[in-house]
């Protein structure tokens, strides 16, 4: 008979034989656990910046109110009930609306086709352009709806100021949003980390430097929170026109086509993200109608902004 019967029926390992399946078993199990953390890595180059952009960002806000708490619990109630509401439905309308390039983004680029990004931006831009105009009466008008809102008159008074110098920060809003999803449906979230980080580091200072050592008040608050916001959009446009080669072909009149769908298909995006949004911004309201309300919306707007920093 001839074989080769020097071959073991069971293999070792570490003094245990081990069959054949039970070998097979193990390397399955190896195999998924490095699969596992492979996706895992992947995942958070992805996640991980895009975190640290929405920290670096809401924590604009967070800098200016901490150094306006300096100024007086008036000024600090006025400033979170502007941005927590005012504001706050701005924001929560861009940012949803501009949501709607996540899903056009990502099948464009999957597709192939990675110049249909920088169309369907420059859509997203002119309708959140658009949508801007009749948002800015919200602005021009924030004292009298907070009035009507049941809030202080002393509170809606200078946050109804505070709104009217805020304006600029709309407009950036309005651009920002869609930069943000045609970068990060390129995986191209580092670079808006960094450029988050550095506009943070310069608002620190600057807000500093406004509000704290030359006593510009809230209006030095105004001008550093505008002046970020803009400077963050600018370095992001900078970015986009110098390094996206492929995405972006230049401004193009297709842009202006195929506006109604796109419009629905933005409005359901915001419609989604603004219920959420808004729920905590009716606590903000509520709290201007307890006793104290300077205290109480000092307290909540202070709260929620370490809410949306920490969750």
């Amino acid at each position: 008979m001839s074989g080769d019967f020097s071959a073991p029926l069971l293999r070792k390992n570490n003094g245990k034989d081990i069959s054949g399946e039970e070998e097979e078993d193990i390397s399955l199990k190896s195999s998924f656990v490095r699969k596992t953390w492979e996706e895992v890595k992947t995942t958070w180059y992805i996640a991980g910046p895009a975190i640290l952009t929405s920290l670096f960002q809401y924590s604009l806000g967070f800098v200016t109110r901490t150094l306006v708490g300096h100024l007086g619990t008036i000024e600090l109630a006025a400033v979170g009930l502007q941005g927590l509401v005012v504001s706050g439905i701005g924001f929560g309308i861009m940012m949803g609306m501009g949501s709607a390039l996540e899903t056009l983004c990502g099948q464009a680029y999957g597709a192939g086709k990675p110049s249909m990004l920088g169309i369907y931006m420059q859509r997203s831009w002119v309708i959140l352009l658009m949508t801007a105009i009749p948002l800015t009466l919200v602005y021009i008008f924030a004292e009298p709806i907070l009035k009507l809102l049941g809030q202080s008159s002393e509170i809606a008074e200078v946050a109804g100021k505070f709104s009217i110098w805020m304006l600029p920060q709309l407009l950036a809003y309005a651009l920002n949003f869609p930069l943000q999803k045609f970068l990060q449906a390129q995986s191209k979230v580092m670079a808006m980390a960094w450029i988050s980080l550095g506009v943070l580091v310069l608002h620190v200072g600057l807000s500093w430097l406004s509000i704290v050592k030359l006593e510009m008040g809230l209006v030095g608050a105004a001008i550093s929170l505008n002046l970020s916001w803009c400077l963050m959009v600018i370095c992001q446009m900078i970015y986009v026109f110098t390094c996206c080669k492929e995405a972006w072909t230049g401004f193009s009149w297709l842009a202006f086509t195929d506006l109604i769908g796109f419009i629905g298909l933005s409005l359901a995006s915001a419609v989604m993200l603004c219920l959420e949004y808004w729920c905590y911004m009716v606590l903000i309201v509520l709290a201007g109608l307890l006793k104290n309300p300077e205290i109480q919306v000092d307290a909540a707007s202070i709260w929620y902004v370490l809410f949306l920093l920490l969750f």
